[in-house]
Parts: structure tokens; C-alpha cells; sequence
């Protein structure tokens, strides 16, 4: 399908869908309390549907009202799964799945999608859990998925890379409830406000951990938590579009459900685009996109906000002078390689 874009002034107010990162985290962990939680306002998407079919895979029992889940969780018993657990398109359920299949004490196989299958390392993690004497395999040898994986998870220690927090969030999470003490050693912490989201769930739900500095975690393993109550909220990454939309044609627009104290590390973005000379104006969970003057070229270390790497590259394209981004490898093992993608597609239109 051809879509056939005109320039022209945007207005009027719209509200940014729900976070993603968080509805994972709430499902994930509404799945390890033992009773029922309640989910309000949650992301409902494809990779949303995947998580929701891969938790009922592990015995949770989920019920849909609106935006509203209730999910009766298992608590750290998990079952074993009677089919191959599909990740589609997801990083997030790879990895975070596969390292709660650390817990079950029989064999549990997880797949995905051709990007999971051929882009999306996990060798990180699987070499982990080697090191916590968990069975860990990928079944084609090459770091990727299909994998395999057998517990049970006795805590222990391990060292990875940090470069992706994912492999390292995930151990996080599972280690609350393995039988005893996990220490996680990190070479090169990177992406670390998305760490800093996992251990704000952890602190919401009263889980302990020791945080040395990023390079060294202490979980004392033996964990239950409570069920709990839980309203999303909007998502960083999804406002990033609507907000440089507003910049590059000098529009001025109103977004709604926008809580700058959230700790999505895609928040970013908003201080990045400040610093280039935009704009902005709150009134409680309400952003106005305001008309500002022209925008000026930076230089940022992107780590911290990488989901915003693409749209920032647009943007920079309206700025005067040099907009570069710093720290931003990881950005070439995401679902494609993101840098490559968006100055390709930029250079068809012109840009330098």
C-alpha cells in the first residue's frame, strides 16, 4: 500500500498508547505472584499477545475486561509448558522467558520469528546461566534461538556483558526466585535506565537486590510477592513521534498521558530535544508541543534513550548544523540493524 504524505501544520490533542516495557514487566510479574493481580491501561499489541499466550503457557490464567487484565499468577512454581514457546517478534520474551526457564526442572524450547531466529543474540544469557549450572542451549550452536533450557536455578554467580540490559534485567527477575543467592557480575553496563526500570519493579513489589555501581548485583534468591494492582503508564517511545512530528513543521500540539517522573529511560529524549532549542510546556500528565524557534544540532550519547536513536536522526535532519549520536552499537541488534535502516531510508530523501 502507497501512502502519499503532504506537508502541512498539525494541531489538536491525542493521548500515546500505553508503555510497552512496563505491560511486560506487570505480565511477567502478575505471573509470579501467587493470586490475582490486576492490569489497567495495558499495552494491547502483537507483542503484548505473545507475552499474555507465553505466561498462560506457564500457568498463569488470564481474564480480559477492556484495558483491564486479571491474571492469576503461580508464584515461582511455574509449569512446564506442553509446546514450544514462541516469542514471535519479541527480545523481551526470549529473554526474559528463557531466563525464568531457568526455574522449571524440566526441559522448556522457545523460538521466534525469522529476526529472533537469525538477529537477536542470547548467547549472553544462556552463557549465564552455564555459569549457574542451568542447561542452557542454543539448539543450532550459534547463540541464537531455538533454545533449550532445563533447571532448576540454585542461585550462584555469573558474569556477562552489559552491553543489552535485557540478558542482564532478566537475570535480575529470575533470581529473586531461585532457592538461594545470585550474584551478577557485568562487564561494560550499558542501556541503563532500562535496568534501572526492572529494579523499580523490583522495589514496587518489595523484592530485595544489593546494586553495586551497575557491575555487580546481589539477590538473596527465596522471594514471593504479593498480588498486586497496576495502571500503565504512556510510552516514551511511542510520544517520540508525535513530538518531532510537532518540531519539524512549527505545529503546536497537546499529548496527554505523559509522567515525565516515570523511569522509561526514552524520557530522555524530551531533555535531548530541549537542548536543541525545543520547546515544551506541562500541566500534570499533560505535554504541550510548543512553537519554538529553529533547532540546533548536538552531539549525544544515545545509550541511555536508544529506542529514540531513529526519530532523533529525523529530527537532526531539521536542525541546523551537526546532530551526531554517540554510543549507539547495541542500536545494530535490535529487530534490524536500526542504524543502517534509518540513514538508508534518509539518504533516499536527501539527507547527509
Amino acid at each position: 500500500m502507497d501512502y502519499h504524505v503532504e506537508k502541512s501544520m498539525l494541531s489538536g490533542t491525542i493521548e500515546i498508547p500505553p508503555s510497552k516495557s512496563h505491560t511486560h514487566r506487570a505480565l511477567l510479574f502478575a505471573l509470579l505472584a501467587k493470586g490475582r493481580s490486576t492490569i489497567q491501561k495495558y499495552l494491547d499489541s502483537p507483542d503484548s499477545a505473545v507475552m499474555l499466550k507465553t505466561i498462560q503457557a506457564l500457568g498463569a490464567k488470564v481474564e480480559a475486561s477492556g484495558g483491564t487484565l486479571t491474571i492469576e499468577g503461580v508464584g515461582s512454581a511455574l509449569h512446564s509448558p506442553d509446546d514450544v514457546i514462541n516469542a514471535g517478534n519479541s527480545g523481551i520474551v526470549l529473554r526474559f522467558v528463557g531466563a525464568l526457564a531457568a526455574l522449571i526442572p524440566t526441559y522448556t524450547v522457545i523460538t521466534g520469528d525469522q529476526s529472533i531466529r537469525t538477529r537477536r543474540p542470547v548467547k549472553p544469557l544462556l552463557d549465564a546461566l552455564k555459569q549457574l549450572d542451568v542447561f542452557a542451549e542454543s539448539m543450532r550452536g550459534n547463540g541464537l534461538a531455538p533454545i533449550i533450557l532445563r533447571g532448576p536455578f540454585r542461585g550462584g554467580t555469573c558474569t556477562l556483558e552489559g552491553q543489552d540490559s535485557q540478558p542482564i534485567s532478566a537475570l535480575l527477575v529470575a533470581s529473586s526466585f531461585a532457592s538461594k543467592p545470585t550474584t551478577i557480575h557485568v562487564h561494560s553496563p550499558g542501556e541503563k535506565p532500562w535496568i534501572d526500570l526492572t529494579l523499580h519493579w523490583l522495589d514496587f513489589l518489595g523484592l530485595p537486590y544489593e546494586n553495586h555501581d551497575y557491575v555487580r548485583y546481589e539477590i538473596p534468591g527465596g522471594q514471593t510477592i504479593k498480588p498486586f494492582t497496576y495502571t500503565v503508564p504512556g510510552d516514551f517511545s511511542s510520544l517520540a513521534f508525535p513530538v518531532a512530528a510537532a518540531l519539524i513543521t512549527q505545529s503546536e500540539i497537546t499529548i496527554e498521558n505523559v509522567d515525565r517522573n516515570d523511569v522509561q529511560g526514552d524520557k530522555k529524549l524530551l531533555k535531548a530535544l530541549e537542548t536543541m532549542g525545543a520547546e515544551f510546556a506541562e500541566e500534570g500528565r499533560t505535554l504541550h508541543v510548543k512553537k519554538g524557534g529553529p533547532l540546533k544540532g548536538h552531539v549525544f550519547d544515545i545509550n541511555d534513550f536508544i529506542d529514540a536513536i531513529t526519530i532523533l536522526a529525523v529530527v537532526g535532519c531539521y536542525a541546523e548544523g551537526e546532530t551526531v549520536m554517540t554510543n549507539a552499537s547495541i542500536a545494530r541488534k535490535k529487530e534490524c540493524d536500526r542504524i543502517h535502516a534509518i540513514t538508508t531510508e534518509l539518504k533516499k530523501m536527501g539527507a547527509d
